[in-house]
C-alpha cells in the first residue's frame, strides 16, 4: 500500500471511530420533547351553549387556535352542575390536548357532593381569566339603601326578609351573606336566575344576589334597587356602587370566575406556553370588550396563582356549606 492510500484509509477509520463515539452524545443533545400541540385541542365546557362559560370559552378557543396553530374544538358536556364534563377532562391523557373551562361552580360542587375526582389535585391550571361580580338588589319599596340598613332591619324584624336564589352558585353566595350578617331570613330556591329576579321585581321576595347581566337592565329601569356588588373591590361595570364589604358587611367576598386547566401531569412546558398565550389574549381590546358585554372583568392570573386561588376557594365554600348545613340543590 502506498503512502497516499495509507493516509486515505487512516482518515476513513478515524472518521468512523469519531462518529461511533459521538453518536450517543449527539443523540442526547438533539432529543427534545414531542412538539405541542401535535393535534387539535379538545376544550370541554361542562355547561350548555349560550351561557358565560360557553361564550368566554369560545372566545378564548378562537384566539388560542390562532396562536397555537391547531384548532381548539369546543365540546359542551353539560350535566350534574358541570360534574360530568369535568370528570371527562380529569380522566383525559395528561398531554395538554384536553382542556377544561371551569367556573365558581367547580369549587362549590365539592362542598355539597361526593366528587368522582379530587378537585384540589385533578387539574393543572393554565390561568384564571377573570371574574364576574354579582349584584345585591332589593324591591324598590324596601326602606334600605345599604347592607348596613338591611342588617339593621333584619335584626329588628327576624324572619322578615326572603332572599330569592337560583340555586348553585347563587345559593352559596346567599348563604355566605346570611351567615356573615346573622340575619334570620329564608332563602328560596328557583329554577333559574330570571324567575328569581321576577319575584323580587313583583315584591314576592325582598332580596337577590344575582348576576350583573341579568339584573342590570332592571336596575336602570328602576324595577329593582341596587345595593352593592359582591367582589373584594368595586367593579368598573358599576363604579359608583360599593361592595357588600364596604356597605356594611366586612369580610364578604364572592365573585364568579373562569379558569382553564388540563389534567394533572401535563408537562410544565405546555402549561407555561398556554398560560403565556392566555395572558396575551386577555390584554387584547376586543377580549376586554367581550368580557364587559358578559358582565365580567378580564383579569389574568398565571398558573401558580390560579392553583393557589382555586385550592383556597374549595376550602372556603366547604366551610360555608358546613356552617349553613347545605345539602345538594339537585
Amino acid at each position: 500500500m502506498n503512502i497516499k492510500a495509507s493516509i486515505c484509509f487512516y482518515s476513513i477509520i478515524c472518521a468512523a471511530t469519531n462518529a461511533l463515539c459521538a453518536g450517543p452524545a449527539y443523540a442526547q443533545r438533539t432529543t427534545v420533547e414531542p412538539a405541542f400541540p401535535a393535534k387539535p385541542i379538545r376544550f370541554i365546557v361542562p355547561q350548555a351553549t349560550g351561557g358565560s362559560n360557553d361564550t368566554l370559552g369560545r372566545l378564548m378557543g378562537h384566539h388560542l387556535s390562532e396562536r397555537l396553530g391547531k384548532q381548539v374544538v369546543i365540546d359542551n358536556r353539560p350535566g350534574a352542575d358541570g360534574i360530568i364534563g369535568t370528570e371527562i377532562a380529569a380522566r383525559a391523557a395528561a398531554d395538554g390536548h384536553t382542556w377544561l373551562m371551569a367556573s365558581g361552580a367547580y369549587a362549590m360542587n365539592a362542598a355539597v357532593r361526593k366528587m368522582p375526582y379530587d378537585p384540589a389535585t385533578a387539574f393543572a391550571w393554565f390561568a384564571l381569566l377573570g371574574n364576574g361580580p354579582s349584584v345585591l338588589v332589593t324591591h324598590p319599596s324596601i326602606p334600605v339603601t345599604s347592607v348596613k340598613d338591611i342588617i339593621a332591619l333584619g335584626k329588628a324584624k327576624p324572619g322578615y326578609f326572603t332572599m330569592a336564589s337560583a340555586g348553585g352558585y347563587q345559593h352559596f353566595v346567599s348563604e355566605l351573606f346570611r351567615g356573615l350578617s346573622g340575619i334570620d331570613m329564608a332563602i328560596v330556591l328557583y329554577r333559574g336566575g330570571f324567575p328569581a329576579l321576577l319575584d323580587v321585581m313583583s315584591g314576592q321576595a325582598h332580596l337577590l344576589l344575582g348576576s350583573f347581566v341579568t339584573s342590570n337592565t332592571h336596575i336602570r329601569s328602576g324595577k329593582v334597587k341596587a345595593i352593592a356588588t359582591c367582589g373584594a373591590r368595586r367593579t368598573p361595570l358599576l363604579p359608583d356602587l360599593p361592595t357588600i364589604a364596604e356597605s356594611g358587611l366586612p369580610g364578604y367576598d364572592a365573585s364568579n370566575y373562569w379558569a382553564i386547566g388540563s389534567a394533572t401531569g401535563t408537562p410544565p412546558a405546555v402549561i407555561t406556553r398556554v398560560s403565556n398565550d392566555i395572558g396575551a389574549i386577555l390584554k387584547l381590546p376586543e377580549t376586554q370588550k367581550r368580557f364587559t358585554l358578559e358582565g365580567a372583568e378580564a383579569e389574568f392570573k398565571p398558573s401558580a396563582e390560579a392553583d393557589k386561588f382555586l385550592k383556597a376557594d374549595i376550602v372556603k365554600w366547604a366551610r360555608v356549606a358546613r356552617e349553613a348545613r347545605m345539602a345538594s340543590d339537585k
